[in-house]
């Protein structure tokens, strides 16, 4: 049977802020509540460096004189976190976990270029709470 994708709310989608992580359970939190860790598989990184055009960036330095959100930096951005994940989701499929815990982000500017690095301990959990519900991310439309 395919694996169905997520439920994305409206209020989530048009934002770019959310990545498909193809069945892999990812968390910011030290451990999972209602599964075990059965296995630590080592740190994992997902790594990308943007740059933006000079027409946007020509149009992005006039946006700033009148203030307000550069939507196209700020959807740059979404998209270079969405690859970072995108990148440690598969690195840690390659290495047969199915969860990535401790995630974390860093993002900076390098001379007119961003970067954003996604990265955590990759892991294989099995679940042992029947009560608990599947996480966000992977609950099923």
């Amino acid at each position: 049977m395919p694996e169905r994708p997520a439920n994305v709310p409206p209020e989530l989608s048009d934002l770019h802020c959310y990545t498909e992580t193809q069945g892999v359970i990812t968390t910011t939190m030290f451990d999972i509540p209602g599964y075990r860790v059965v296995r630590v598989l080592g740190t994992v990184y997902g790594l990308t460096v943007r740059s933006r055009n000079i027409a946007a960036s020509l149009g992005m330095v006039l946006k700033s004189m009148a203030g307000g959100e550069l939507r196209w930096f700020t959807n740059m951005l979404y998209s270079a976190r969405n690859d970072a994940i995108s990148r440690v989701v598969t690195e840690t499929k390659g290495r047969g976990g199915n969860a990535i815990i401790c995630l974390r982000f860093e993002s900076g500017d390098m001379g007119g270029f961003a970067q954003c690095c996604a990265y955590g301990t990759a892991a294989i959990i099995e679940k042992i709470d029947p009560a608990v519900e599947p996480p966000p991310q992977l609950a099923a439309a």
